[in-house]
């Protein structure tokens, strides 16, 4: 057998094996940002699930004070509130005033802003949290939900891309439909170009 044949039969085995078992490992990564992307186009759907929740309370005074004007005890009081209040997500903003403690913490679908007074320890919470869908439109987006989120999104483009990229591969070795399979691949793109011209503004 020409090494020629046998070059193209390995590389359609090949391409066929890695097209199956990307398809496969992905599933759920397309199904995921394919669902998201209808919700996050369609936001009014689910407004209704947004809920507002305020606490209050009083930190320990040893939190608060210090020998300067800027000598809090962050990781405590941080801590103290994810303990006591049940505050979730990472702290995105921490700002000590002479009077006053502003914290910010933010999860995908969920913040919470904080203010403590320094000379009395009494904090206000807002805590709203915007429901599971909210959750999911953020995760597609990465939005609030930490660097190792963000190099999971881009391991989950480059699955698709290989995934794209074998089966337009594959078509080619399928020799009764390779040039419709390439039309219609053709078809398609150009149809997502002229959409964009003349559906954006």
């Amino acid at each position: 057998m020409p090494w020629r044949v046998r070059l193209r039969r390995q590389t359609a085995i090949v391409t066929r094996w890695l097209h199956v078992y990307l398809s496969m490992v992905s599933f759920a990564v397309v199904l995921f940002f394919a669902v998201t992307g209808l919700t996050l186009n369609h936001p009014t759907w689910f407004a209704g699930q947004q809920r507002t929740v305020l606490h209050h309370g009083v930190a320990d005074a040893a939190l608060l004070k210090g020998a300067t004007s800027d000598d809090v005890d962050r990781l405590g009081l941080v801590e103290m509130l994810r303990t006591r209040e049940h505050m979730r997500g990472a702290v995105s903003d921490f700002r000590v005033e002479d009077q006053q403690v502003q914290i910010s913490s933010r999860a995908p679908g969920y913040t919470a802003d904080i203010f403590v007074d320094r000379d009395t320890g009494k904090y206000d919470i807002t805590e709203v949290s915007s429901g599971l869908v909210a959750v999911m439109n953020d995760l597609h987006k990465g939005r609030d939900a930490g660097e190792p989120w963000g190099h999971l999104i881009d391991v989950s483009a480059i699955l698709l891309t290989f995934v794209s990229l074998t089966g337009l591969v594959l078509i080619w070795f399928v020799y009764k439909r390779r040039v419709a399979g390439l039309l219609v691949a053709l078809v398609g793109t150009a149809a997502m170009v002229g959409f964009y011209h003349w559906l954006v503004p």
